[in-house]
C-alpha cells in the first residue's frame, strides 16, 4: 500500500476512478479508517463519489461500525440520486445491519426498488447476527415466495439463527429442506452448523451422526463445534467416548489453520479436567 500511495500522490490530476481503486485497496486490507479519510480528502478535491465508491465506504463504515458517518454518506446518496442502484442499496443495507440499526436496514430493504438474493441474505444475515430469531425465520419464509433463489449464504445465516436461539426442529426441517426444496447442496458449513445447534441442545449422538455425513474431507471447524458443545454438557455415559474423541479432534487440528488448534486443544483440557474432577468425587 505504501507504494500505492506514493504513485498516487505523484500523479498530477485525479478522477473519480484513481480514488474508488485507492479507497478500494484499503479496504481490501482491512483499513476502513484510511479509506475513509481517503474519501473525505476525495470530496475536499471536489471529486463527486459514485455508486461504487459509495459501496466502498459504506463497507468501511461497515467495518468500523460508524454508524453516524453511514447516515450522513447515506444522505450524500440520497441527493445524488444513487439510492436506486441495487449494490449501494445492498451496502446501505449491510452497513445498517452491522452497526446495529436493523429498523434503518429494514427501511432501506423496504425503500428499494428491486431487490436480489444479495439483498434478501444481507437482511437474513443481520437478524441472525443480532440474534432476532423470529424475525429471520419469517424473512425467510417472505424470501421462499417470490422468484428470488434461495442459496447456500441464506442457509448457513438461517441454521446459525436456529441454533443461538435453540429451534432444533425447524433447523432440521430447514436443513432437509435445502436439497428436495430449493436445490441447494450442502456444504461443511451447513453441517457445522448443524452439529453446533444439535450438541448444544444435548443430542450429542445425532451431532455425531451429523459430523458422519459430512461430504469429503471433514475441517477443522466441525470438531470445534463438537469439542464447544461438549464443554457444557459432559455426561459420565460420554467420558470415555470424549476422551477418545479429543484425541481425534486434536489431530484434526494439527492438519488445519494453526488459528483453530489452540482455542480447540484448551476446550478440550478444561473438558478433560473436569472429567477427572468428576471421576475423583466419585472415587473412580
Amino acid at each position: 500500500m505504501e507504494d500505492a500511495q506514493r504513485v498516487f500522490n505523484k500523479m498530477p490530476s485525479l478522477n473519480v476512478v484513481f480514488w474508488n481503486v485507492m479507497i478500494l485497496a484499503h479496504m481490501n486490507c482491512g483499513q476502513g479508517q484510511e479509506a475513509l479519510e481517503l474519501f473525505r480528502q476525495m470530496q475536499q478535491e471536489g471529486v463527486q463519489p459514485n455508486p461504487v465508491t459509495f459501496v466502498a465506504v459504506l463497507n468501511a463504515f461497515a467495518s468500523i461500525v460508524a454508524i453516524e458517518e453511514g447516515r450522513h454518506a447515506h444522505e450524500q446518496i440520497i441527493h445524488s440520486g444513487c439510492e436506486a442502484d441495487v449494490f449501494v442499496g445492498n451496502s446501505l443495507i449491510d452497513m445498517y445491519a452491522k452497526c446495529g440499526s436493523m429498523e434503518e436496514a429494514q427501511r432501506v430493504f423496504n425503500e428499494m426498488p428491486s431487490c436480489n438474493v444479495v439483498s434478501w441474505t444481507a437482511m437474513l444475515q443481520g437478524f441472525a447476527m443480532h440474534g432476532y430469531g423470529k424475525e429471520a425465520l419469517e424473512h425467510f419464509e417472505q424470501m421462499c415466495e417470490t422468484s428470488v433463489e434461495v442459496n447456500d449464504v441464506a442457509f448457513i445465516c438461517l441454521l446459525s439463527t436456529c441454533s443461538h436461539a435453540g429451534l432444533v426442529d425447524e433447523a432440521v426441517g430447514y436443513f432437509d429442506s435445502m436439497g428436495s426444496v430449493h436445490n441447494v447442496c450442502a456444504t461443511p458449513k451447513h453441517y457445522t452448523c448443524m452439529v453446533d445447534l444439535l450438541g448444544w441442545a444435548g443430542y450429542l449422538h445425532e451431532a455425531e451422526d451429523m459430523i458422519k455425513a459430512v461430504p469429503g474431507k471433514l475441517d477443522a471447524a466441525v470438531w470445534m463445534a463438537l469439542v464447544g458443545a461438549c464443554q457444557f454438557i459432559v455426561t459420565w455415559r460420554w467420558e470415555n467416548a470424549l476422551q477418545h474423541r479429543f484425541l481425534k479432534c486434536t489431530l484434526k487440528i494439527l492438519q488445519a489453520m494453526c488459528c483453530y488448534q489452540t482455542s480447540t486443544l484448551l476446550l478440550a483440557s478444561r473438558i478433560l479436567e473436569g472429567i477427572f474432577s468428576s471421576r475423583e468425587r466419585k472415587g473412580v
